[in-house]
């Protein structure tokens, strides 16, 4: 796959990172033919024989381990007519080799979670597990197994060829995506970051086997990869088995190809214009800038946060707040080579699209007329740096961060780029502004001939190795302890009370990882009948919370909880308030105050409200015509048990812009009053903390507010529904969505839930490997993604059963009408012949290894307490369905499958451009 385009409004700039490891009194005792190299907080690097990298990060807070090959190959490498080669080459890497057949199932058998993405400069391969000699084993076996004798076989590719076009056709429904691929491939003339990974589609669709099993024996080989493990491993034990997987593997004779291209300074301004069918206008411009190992990426990063960073960032101020857009952000690249400075607005379609290019524009080339502060320099340093801090704490990501950094030149860069940041300062940021961010180094839209150029001379970066000379970093992060979270270890160490009449609390403390400590919570209000009619007010004063209070702006709000290095916050919606937080041990006790006075004490500005329904209209704009969000719309409609007027009935999309346009500032201020209150719900928190003093403090700032409208859950009840199918036009997308749904009379605590949980898994819980996975995906390549769900009803009361069954597909219009029969065919089977007993062994052994795992995350126990809190029970109801799961019988699970899975109930939804499909256009 293709790393995931964030949401249109989700402009701030992610930071891949890692975690520390080995000391050098840790250092294991090296197997014969592995070398040692440097060893950073904790991250070491060893060296086979043969060149393959190795990153070792032993870590023994989570029982988990995180395994992560990269590969020094992307879409960059790709030459004349072979674009998206190495993205075609990832998937195909899924179809096995002659020893290990299924690789996809296999790892779905064991519980492994796993994935492959394929970027510009590199490519990467990962698995996650709960740490175990036999899954270590097994992963490492296959991945140097695959490393060089994978099938890259003619079948397997023709089978690929329309699931990788079906994702190509997805991405060319995201209008932010389209235009983000032309404006990158009009700022290179020469150098290949200017081509899309996925490709071009003449290219993907006449790609040429042997060209591409060329292409894989080129650049697959021990002395082009980086192995990363991290989490609950013995280096000297893990090493071992590294060697005895890897060693053995030979590189080919060739060395390494080498790229001389270097991308000409631009020498005026360039503008492209891309015009399809949407609802919202979007501005974007790129400025070229240096490679990440270039002394001025650090000041770049900086000036991007300072610039596209919301609430506080310039371009928020200049056109969220005064609503010219309804989002902004920047982003700086730091890539092996130069790179681009990009920024983004986007606005509805009867927006002035003119004027929030004029002010976009200004805001990023005019700095000089009001330079970058020093304060400003410090705010965006601490956010970053508290991105960095908190990332350290997380070992589930630790394989994952380092990809970007190796491929970038060398893993350790993970570490200097940090350590320069922190060393930025306003006068480098003012001058990396005023170096790069020039119309003439700006693509967008126009050329404008000149005499006199003004060309930006993009200096060449260092090597990597030349960067790292020497470095040795600072102290490793503090390591918690170890916690083996089985159900009745989580139970043994948790304590549960009640807090004033209703405020139920459970509280699990353990040594973590940096101190951390994650909180949720939720605070009940409301019934169906005081409800009715607010239900649009509920969801935006829950979005406004966070905006403002009485003590502090949005801004300020921000600024806080970097200061508190929390992540988090307060939200809510029709009948409750919640609570999410991931904090320091230390500072804990403030973020909970800082939590209970938003909760307490909004301010609802007023510009900021008018900024969010902004927003919220600019969003269900652009779902207008967008083939999931009418094919959702429909099913949604249809199955909608609930008279108008009723808090849950589902409005169709005017009906709720209209909702959205008619709520006034003082509705949600008199939501808050009317609802409001934390004296009922639930709060757990998972972590290191002070047991005695967070009780005394959730006491003193949660248990006696309490709401003017008691709450009542509000009765789900399962009804039958007449049986639809519905084909909706979505004009000029090239991507259908399928959906498909029946109703079931099914409660999480019914007999039956275990053995449907499975059955769905089997049918199509699983993208890459379940029946629909097999057959629509692998199989007949109808389909990039397609799945099905099984949801169960729940309740305090036991009453409520109103359960569904559903599946989803993507795939070209065309292509509908069989993915549906194919749907239709494998439900058949299933309901008429049930699973096999090899397909009940696999998914009970995969769902109980993915629930062991699920219990290693602080954030998910903490949920998972909170919502035992709500419904009365123990871990023991948690340790109850592991053990139902690990006990069914065949026989139970195709009864189940027999008494609720009725094909002949199943109606379908589907959206897209079924005209221009039927025509041949």
């Amino acid at each position: 796959m293709i790393p995931s385009h964030k949401a249109i409004l989700a402009f701030a700039l992610a930071f891949s990172l890692a975690l520390p490891g080995i000391s050098v009194a840790q250092a294991p005792a090296l197997p014969k033919g592995v070398a040692a190299g440097p060893s950073i907080e904790g991250i070491s690097e060893f060296t086979l024989a043969n060149g393959l990298r190795v990153l070792l990060f032993p870590d023994p807070t989570k029982p988990t381990v995180t395994v992560n090959l990269t590969y020094g190959v992307g879409s960059v490498h790709e030459n004349y007519g072979q674009t998206g080669m190495a993205h075609l080459l990832e998937h195909l890497l899924f179809k096995g080799t002659p020893t290990h057949d299924d690789i996809s199932g296999e790892m779905k058998r064991r519980g492994i979670a796993f994935n492959a993405t394929t970027s510009l400069d590199r490519t990467n391969y990962f698995a996650s597990f709960p740490a175990g000699a036999e899954n270590l084993d097994w992963v490492l076996r296959m991945e140097a197994d695959r490393m060089l004798n994978s099938r890259v076989a003619k079948a397997d590719l023709d089978s690929e060829m329309a699931v990788v076009r079906n994702e190509l056709e997805a991405g060319e429904n995201n209008p932010a995506g389209v235009l983000m691929q032309r404006l990158r491939s009009t700022a290179y003339l020469w150098h290949n970051y200017g081509h899309t990974t996925i490709g071009a589609r003449s290219d993907v669709e006449g790609i040429d086997i042997g060209q591409l099993q060329d292409f894989y024996r080129t650049w697959y080989r021990p002395d082009n990869a980086t192995l990363v493990i991290a989490g609950r491993i013995d280096p000297a034990e893990v090493l071992g088995k590294v060697q005895a997987a890897f060693g053995p593997l030979k590189n080919p004779k060739a060395p390494l190809p080498r790229f001389p291209t270097v991308e000409p300074a631009q020498d005026g301004e360039r503008e492209v214009t891309v015009r399809r069918t949407g609802d919202i206008n979007l501005v974007a411009a790129a400025y070229h800038i240096p490679a990440r190992t270039h002394a001025d990426s650090a000041a770049l990063a900086v000036l991007a946060n300072v610039l596209g960073y919301t609430p506080g960032g310039r371009l928020h101020r200049a056109l969220v707040e005064p609503r010219i857009a309804a989002g902004a952000g920047a982003s700086a690249e730091a890539r092996a080579d130069a790179g681009l400075f990009t920024a983004v607005a986007v606005q509805p379609r009867d927006g002035d699209a003119a004027k929030m290019e004029q002010v976009l524009l200004a805001q990023l080339e005019q700095v000089a007329k009001e330079p970058v502060t020093a304060e400003e320099v410090a705010q965006a340093q601490q956010r970053i740096a508290n991105s960095y801090d908190l990332y350290f704490t997380d070992v589930n990501a630790v394989g994952m961060g380092l990809s970007e950094f190796v491929a970038a030149g060398d893993w350790r860069l993970l570490f200097t780029s940090r350590d320069a940041i922190a060393q930025v300062t306003a006068e480098d940021v003012n001058r990396v502004a005023a170096q790069y961010l020039r119309s003439s180094n700006r693509t967008l839209g126009r050329f404008v001939p000149t005499d006199a150029p003004d060309r930006v001379e993009v200096p060449a970066a260092p090597a990597a190795a030349q960067v790292v000379a020497g470095y040795t970093g600072r102290a490793a992060v503090e390591a918690g302890e170890h916690f083996e979270p089985t159900p009745a270890n989580i139970e043994a160490r948790t304590e549960r009370f009640t807090l004033g009449d209703g405020l139920k609390v459970a509280l699990l403390p353990k040594r973590t990882r940096g101190g951390t400590v994650s909180v949720t919570g939720s605070f009940r209000f409301g019934d169906a009948a005081s409800l009715a009619g607010r239900d649009t007010a509920a969801g935006l004063t829950g979005a406004m919370l966070m905006r403002g209070s009485k003590q502090l702006s949005r801004v300020q709000i921000d600024q806080k909880l970097e200061a508190l290095q929390t992540k988090g916050g307060v939200g809510g919606g029709l009948q409750g308030a919640s609570l999410s937080l991931l904090s320091r041990r230390e500072h804990l006790p403030e973020a909970l105050a800082l939590m209970a006075s938003l909760l307490r004490e909004p301010a609802f500005p007023q510009d900021e409200f008018e900024q969010l329904r902004l927003q919220a209209v600019t969003g269900l704009e652009a779902s207008r015509r967008e083939p999931g969000s009418i094919a959702g719309q429909a099913l949604s409609l249809h199955f909608d048990p609930w008279p108008a007027g009723h808090p849950l009935h589902v409005r169709t999309l005017d009906e709720s812009l209209a909702a959205l346009r008619a709520l006034g500032h003082e509705d949600l201020v008199a939501f808050h009053r009317d609802f409001y209150g934390t004296a009922q719900g639930e709060i757990a928190i998972v972590g290191d903390f002070d047991p005695a003093a967070v009780r005394k403090q959730l006491e003193e700032l949660f248990a006696d507010w309490k709401t003017a409208r008691a709450y009542a859950p509000i009765a789900t009840r399962h009804a039958a529904v007449a049986v639809a199918e519905q084909r909706l036009p979505a004009p000029d997308k090239p991507n259908a969505v399928f959906l498909a749904r029946h109703n079931v009379a099914l409660r999480v605590t019914d007999e039956d839930y275990p053995a449907l949980v499975v059955a769905n898994r089997v049918f199509g819980g699983g993208a890459l490997k379940s029946r629909l996975g097999d057959r629509i995906r692998q199989r007949e390549g109808l389909s990039y993604g397609v799945s099905s769900a099984i949801r169960a009803d729940d309740s305090l009361d036991g009453q409520d059963d109103a359960g569904s069954f559903s599946i989803q597909a993507i795939a070209a219009p065309q292509n509908i009408d069989k993915v549906e029969a194919a749907v239709r065919e494998e439900l058949a089977k299933l309901a008429a012949d049930g699973i096999t007993a090899e397909e009940l062994r696999d998914a009970v052994s995969g769902l109980l290894t993915e629930r062991e795992q699920a219990r290693a995350n602080d954030a998910q126990v903490a949920s998972m307490l909170q919502d035992q809190l709500f419904f009365g029970r123990t871990m023991q109801f948690t340790a109850d369905l592991d053990e139902k799961y690990r006990t069914l019988t065949l026989e139970q699970v195709n009864a189940a499958i027999r008494r609720h899975l009725d094909p002949a109930k199943l109606s379908v939804f589907a959206a897209g451009d079924f005209a221009a499909a039927a025509t041949g256009q």
